[in-house]
């Protein structure tokens, strides 16, 4: 595949300009800035690094046809580095006038091109990711979901083994078998792109931890003119223990969609096994919580063999209640519990 790159909008004098710089520097290596000594100008590295991520390249070249990506979709694929190395040498060669600046570019390409490979590594520096690979294989994927547009600061994490025990483990921002993430970008509304420096064996798509979250399930065989929510039970004293039930979720009458929390409550309490009820009679707000609380939604993609189990592996939900609080916190407690009476 050919590609063309539109130099007005590149800027072609800076490239030429960019271009001089590399093919009349003396010795390699004789270009020093805050990098290091290095033949390609500082700016130049970077801009290129970026193009070889893709930036700038019109979609149409990822994919010539909506067919390839259809809606509720993901593909994987592997970066061609004759691709990208081919689309930086035709930026280059903007620059080039006579045979004899083609000529001296085209020596420097091998030089050009392992400077790009480190300067690709840093235009995403994130913290608590994993090594730079030495494969120099970039892998990645194009997501097109509603899930993209819903939640724009979705949490993307890739890794080059298997996880021990399960896709639920808890594994730390540091782990060495984290892939760094070169480009995460949103590139339309509903339409994700990453990059990955390396290639992975098991990829993890969630939604972002932000704050808490509360809602309630529907199942996936719900009408569109029924509405029949729930929640999963929780043992409040010991929230890693499992109650495999359901709790109907009531809406107000005609207001479907509206939830009505004080009989939620009153269905909750007449469970033994939620142990809501304490000593008094009423249900301290952080129980009541604790009950509708919904954690992220983590899908993975990997060994399809490998075991999965529920999310209660990875979160661990604890209620507590300060045992001194201010008078503006106790009134507000009483509030709650007048509401739920």
């Amino acid at each position: 595949m050919s590609l063309r790159i539109d130099t007005h909008v590149q800027g072609t004098a800076a490239l030429k300009a960019a271009v001089d710089a590399i093919t009349t520097v003396k010795p390699a290596g004789t270009d020093t800035d805050a990098d290091g000594a290095h033949v390609v100008p500082l700016e130049l590295r970077r801009w290129l690094a970026r193009l070889r991520l893709l930036e700038g390249v019109p979609f149409a070249y990822l994919v010539p046809d909506s067919a390839l990506l259809p809606p509720e979709s993901i593909r994987f694929f592997y970066l061609d580095r004759r691709w990208t190395d081919a689309l930086t040498q035709g930026a280059l060669s903007v620059g080039t006038v006579t045979s004899a600046d083609r000529s001296q570019l085209e020596q420097l390409h091998p030089v050009v091109r392992d400077e790009v490979d480190v300067a690709e590594r840093s235009v995403r520096p994130v913290g608590g990711e994993g090594a730079t690979s030495t494969s120099g294989t970039i892998t990645g994927f194009l997501l097109r979901s509603r899930v993209v547009s819903g939640w724009p600061g979705m949490h993307v994490r890739a890794y080059d083994r298997e996880l021990p025990g399960d896709d639920n483990v808890i594994v730390p921002q540091s782990d060495t078998r984290r892939l760094r993430l070169l480009r995460l970008e949103r590139l339309a509304p509903a339409v994700l792109l990453v990059l990955f420096d390396g290639v992975p064996a098991i990829v993890h798509i969630e939604e972002p931890r932000r704050g808490i979250q509360f809602g309630i399930r529907l199942d996936a065989t719900t009408t569109p003119t029924s509405f029949a929510p729930w929640i999963p039970p929780r043992d409040v004293t010991d929230p890693q223990k499992v109650i495999n039930d359901r709790v109907p979720v009531p809406c107000r009458p005609g207001s479907p969609g509206v939830l009505d929390l004080k009989h939620l409550n009153q269905a909750l309490i007449a469970r033994a096994d939620t142990k809501m009820k304490t000593g008094d009679g009423v249900v301290d707000s952080a129980e009541f919580a604790l009950e509708a609380l919904r954690f992220p939604y983590r899908q993975v993609f990997g060994d399809v063999h490998h075991p999965v189990t529920h999310l209660r592996d990875v979160f661990r939900p604890t209620v507590s209640i300060a045992t001194e609080v201010g008078a503006a916190h106790v009134s507000l407690i009483e509030r709650f519990r007048e509401g739920l009476a």
